[in-house]
């Protein structure tokens, strides 16, 4: 067995797309291995540094093995202009002709004995497609030729069995040297195999593995804070893109001029972060350090004081602009920037930022009464406020900070706690990991700021689309979700999607707010069940409980779910399940037939065997029991009753037949065969409920 080794040598890959690059080259390459029938041993290893792709494939054979394609043709009894271009297109094959049975015809089959080949002379041409149809977010092309990368190609090594496969892509042919560090070791040199090629990159300082390269820098990083009784600020994110701008990281430490500490730490940790990529350190007790960690890409011979000496100018510039956006925006109250929102646009159908803050607050005044404890008038005066720091110099040069900066001049210009809380968390949720706001007025403006939102945008038919979402509509309405639940808010959704399709007045007074809600509620029933998934709620499971008489109460939706998890989990549950569909699909059947709907109930009077009496009597019961269990929220109690069907259910389709002779004897049993349907679809809707083959006997 022999082992592949490809790397493809370029220009700086941006770091967040390194990741991505290699797993997808890895699975191209694997695609196209296991397509031309070549068996490796091991899944495919791949690497990224900011210069190289790099894959290694273990337990490759030196020989494709011999393989029988058959090729199906025209009918037996097709003209025979259509055989011969058949036979045409087998020409130079080794194959036999064979009739076959299909769909009540004969048709041709060719079977096709291809011998296998050289498997260094296949990688010749299937390595360029995978590298090829390697997709990037952004590709460019350079020089004479039409190739496209995402920056240019210098150089590709390609080595099978410790040969060369010889190639070209893009004018770049295959060989087997590379280069090392652009600085310390910018040399060509020549690799055997891939353990050569490991060792000898590390000779030329490039630690290849990604992952080791970030374990260096967060061990590195957390010996450097903890020296000096730092801790380093969690931030993976900003680990992994730093791992993919370095090929050999050299952590160091630098400092922040004592003079900046004033500014929000929010502010310092914003600028080093995006604009420089600094790690930020901390005080045991939270605060932030006057300290930052470096990630160089090379030994510096004087060990890095040159390296942090121009970071810290370079951070010194940037901080003085930081500290005078911070003083001046603190000159200009927040509500007297107001009529500068007037003038932004917040979208070209839903109006300006201005018209939008309008909304908020009258939307927040609805909400109030859904969230215990919120004050009305600071739930309306953070609403008011919460977009005003959009228009200060700050949020200008850092957008990511909106919110935030509005919650420190709120602060400064001496608002109530709870509106300063509910200003910086309006946004939260960004994501389901990102904190979920609790206190009151802050949940109240987060509600406000998202329902304003997804209404707006349904209501002018702007929605997701595949993959796309520029607007951000699944998160907002994933953060109402949690908003809801986390806080357990008895908030009918319908009622809220019609206060806040009111906040836009005419812009959408010709939209059908019922079929608007119904959107709406479709949509959150969608991002419900991405959310529950991790919980292992099954997804049907939660549209069953969304079909229920349009219940809009996440809350109580939740619970049902809940309980017709656990309910089905059951013997009971499963059986009873079966048994629905059982008596759903006889009525449906003979709905159709009849041309009428067999809803309503059975006559008593009317019942002859014992086990329809049974059942009649067990189903009025078990009607009452639904009712008040449904009124209370007793969700469980309704399991239980419908749980008490089973037995009687199970003796009805034993003992009764339903399709009788008799006109009104079959009407009436048709009829309890509906009150099945219909006691269990007050509780859940069981049609959409999908086939797990667990159902027991």
């Amino acid at each position: 067995m022999a082992e592949l080794l490809l790397e493809l040598f370029s220009e700086e890959i941006p770091a967040r797309m390194q990741d991505r690059a290699r797993e997808d080259l890895a699975r191209i390459l694997g695609e196209l291995l296991t397509e031309s029938g070549i068996a490796f041993e091991r899944p495919i290893r791949s690497f990224a540094t900011p210069r190289r792709l790099a894959v290694v494939v273990d337990g490759l054979p030196l020989q494709q093995a011999d393989r029988v394609i058959e090729r199906k043709g025209p009918r037996a009894d097709a003209p025979e202009q259509a055989k011969a271009g058949f036979l045409r297109g087998l020409a130079g094959l080794d194959y036999t002709l064979e009739e076959r049975e299909e769909k009540k015809s004969r048709v041709v089959f060719a079977i096709v004995r291809e011998r296998g080949r050289k498997v260094g002379e296949l990688l010749a041409e299937l390595v360029p497609q995978a590298v090829q149809r390697l997709p990037w977010p952004k590709s460019m092309r350079w020089g004479s030729g039409d190739f496209r990368w995402v920056r240019p190609l210098h150089g590709i090594l390609c080595l099978f069995d410790g040969k060369v496969v010889p190639f070209a892509v893009g004018g770049i042919e295959s060989g087997d040297t590379t280069r090392g560090h652009r600085f310390m070791a910018p040399e060509p040199f020549a690799v055997r195999d891939f353990a050569d090629y490991v060792v000898k990159l590390r000779e030329a300082k490039v630690m290849l593995d990604g992952a080791e390269r970030r374990a260096l820098i967060e061990k590195a990083a957390h010996e450097l804070a903890a020296a000096e009784g730092y801790v380093v600020e969690d931030d993976p994110a900003l680990l992994d893109e730093i791992k993919g701008l370095v090929e050999w990281p050299v952590p160091l430490e630098g400092s922040i001029d004592e003079a900046f500490m004033s500014v929000p730490s929010e502010v310092l940790v914003s600028t080093m972060r995006a604009n420089q990529k600094y790690l930020a350190l901390r005080t045991k007790e939270g605060a932030l350090a006057p300290r930052f960690v470096v990630v160089a890409n090379m030994l510096a011979r004087d060990g890095g004081a040159a390296i942090v000496a121009g970071n810290e100018r370079v951070l010194r510039a940037r901080l003085w602009d930081a500290r005078f956006f911070w003083e001046q925006d603190r000159k200009v109250p927040l509500e007297s920037r107001l009529p500068a929102l007037d003038k932004m646009v917040f979208h070209a159908e839903l109006g300006s930022l201005g018209q939008r803050v309008e909304r908020l607050v009258a939307l927040a005044g609805v909400l109030v009464p859904h969230v215990p404890g919120a004050d009305r008038l600071l739930a309306e005066r953070a609403a008011l406020l919460a977009k005003a720091d959009l228009v200060t110099g700050m949020v200008g040069e850092f957008p990511e900070l909106q919110g935030i900066m509005g919650a420190h001049y709120a602060r400064v210009q001496n608002e109530p706690e709870a509106v300063v809380a509910a200003i910086r968390d309006h946004y939260a949720p960004k994501g389901p990991e990102d904190r979920c706001p609790t206190a009151p007025e802050s949940v109240v403006v987060a509600l406000a700021d998202k329902l304003d939102t997804l209404v707006g945008f349904f209501g002018v038919g702007i929605r997701p689309t595949g993959s796309k979402d520029p607007f951000a509509l699944r998160r907002a309405a994933l953060g109402v979700i949690r908003l809801i639940l986390e806080n357990r808010l008895r908030l009918p959704l319908r009622e809220a999607f019609a206060a806040a399709r009111a906040g836009y007045g005419a812009r959408l007074e010709t939209v059908d707010g019922q079929a608007l809600a119904q959107e709406l509620m479709a949509f959150f029933a969608d991002r419900l069940k991405v959310h529950l998934r991790e919980r292992g709620v099954r997804h049907d499971l939660i549209s069953a409980a969304f079909a229920v008489a349009e219940d809009d109460d996440l809350v109580r939706l939740l619970a049902r779910v809940d309980a017709l998890q656990s309910f089905l989990d059951t013997d009971d549950g499963r059986n009873l399940l079966t048994a629905y569909r059982r008596a759903s699909s006889i009525v449906s059947i003979e709905e159709k037939k009849d041309g009428r709907r067999y809803v309503g109930h059975a006559v008593a009077g009317a019942l002859v065997e014992p086990a329809e009496e049974a059942l009649h009597a067990t189903l009025e019961a078990a009607r009452a029991a639904i009712d008040r269990s449904l009124a209370a929220e007793d969700f469980a109690g309704a399991m239980a009753a419908l749980a008490a069907l089973r037995g009687p259910v199970d003796r009805f389709f034993d003992q009764v037949m339903v399709n009788v002779a008799e006109p009104d004897l079959r009407t009436n049993r048709l009829l309890l065969l509906g009150q099945i349907r219909s006691a269990l679809e007050r509780v859940a809707g069981f049609s959409l409920i999908e086939d797990t083959g667990r159902a027991g006997g």
